[in-house]
């Protein structure tokens, strides 16, 4: 979440007359994340989250991830509901832009997580595998390696923080792609399930949020990107991969929903493909994104330290032993 639009109360004024819901009284912009703009509304009894949806979010995928959230909910999947507007659409325009209005999801996201929260959200994401395996909606996924060239060609290597970087990203994208996995079980992945978009309440998982990268992919690929996302701990300036973490993750994601020998197989080759997309995503956000976006721009480098861990593993084993 970030703000790149600025909304004034006139914007408001506007909102209270297009929804039911009870009168917004106060907003404040949200400055974590990078994709979208998103301010927090509040009510005198409730809150709400506004997202304003920015240039990697296409208009016409829009009404994919209002639904998915919207059946979630009936699957019994803590996240955001979408809210319909009065005239029954989820969709209004600001500024220019489409926007929705979700309800709050109580709880907030943890700093650092401990085994312990790996075993629940495995167990999370595997019910809500089998819920989106149900769900018979279809989005191609825009971030998975086979469409990942337009971004690697479009990232300006001119910082003297990424000199000698292109050579290295080019090889080894190249090398992802030809041993991609076919055929391993796929449908619904949320896509970015990083430690910001999980939230806890009394230490318990209480849900998660922003699914504007759920996709139809494999659903090993969400388990990689979870390892990526979370299971690997910063001392001091460097990443050092987690593997009690990994074996929880994994652990309570098969106590609901089986993981097979071949998606095991691939492992090593979608966990280099995920640290692969966050690499080059903040890479381009890094040279891209305007010094005047209200924005906590990410490093990159810790991608290409964690693409080279993975690059030194070779098997599902190593990932837990």
């Amino acid at each position: 979440m970030a703000v790149y639009t600025k909304i004034y109360k006139r914007d408001i004024s506007n909102i209270n007359k297009k929804f039911e819901t009870e009168k917004i009284i106060g907003f404040k912009g949200i400055k974590q994340g990078i994709e979208n703009t998103n301010y927090l509304l509040k009510s005198k009894k409730n809150k709400f989250i506004l997202t304003i949806f920015e240039k990697r979010v296409s208009k016409k995928e829009i009404p994919f991830f209002m639904s998915l959230m919207d059946q979630l909910n009936t699957y019994k999947i803590n996240c955001p509901k979408p809210i319909k507007s009065k005239s029954g659409n989820y969709l209004i325009n600001i500024k220019n832009k489409s926007a929705c209005i979700v309800s709050f999801l109580n709880g907030r996201d943890k700093k650092s997580l401990n085994p312990k929260n790996c075993y629940e959200i495995g167990k999370m994401i595997a019910q809500m595998h089998l819920s989106t395996s149900k769900i018979k909606l279809y989005r191609k996924n825009s971030m998975s390696i086979k469409n990942l060239n337009p971004l690697l060609n479009s990232i300006k290597f001119k910082s003297k923080k990424f000199t000698n970087l292109e050579k290295f990203l080019k090889n080894n994208f190249k090398d992802i792609k030809k041993k991609w996995p076919k055929k391993l079980p796929k449908g619904i992945i949320h896509g970015d399930l990083f430690i910001d978009n999980i939230f806890f309440k009394n230490n318990k998982l209480s849900g998660i949020i922003d699914f504007y990268f759920a996709a139809n992919d494999y659903f090993m690929y969400e388990i990689a990107i979870c390892i990526n996302a979370l299971c690997f701990d910063k001392i001091n300036s460097k990443f050092k991969i987690n593997k009690q973490k990994i074996r929880n993750l994994i652990k309570g994601y098969e106590n609901i929903k089986k993981i097979s020998a071949k998606e095991k197989q691939s492992l090593n080759i979608l966990c280099r493909g995920a640290a692969m997309r966050y690499f080059l995503t903040r890479l381009y956000d890094y040279t891209n994104t305007p010094k005047t976006a209200l924005i906590k721009i990410k490093d990159p480098r810790e991608y290409y330290q964690k693409l080279i861990i993975h690059n030194n593993l070779k098997n599902y084993k190593d990932y837990l032993k």
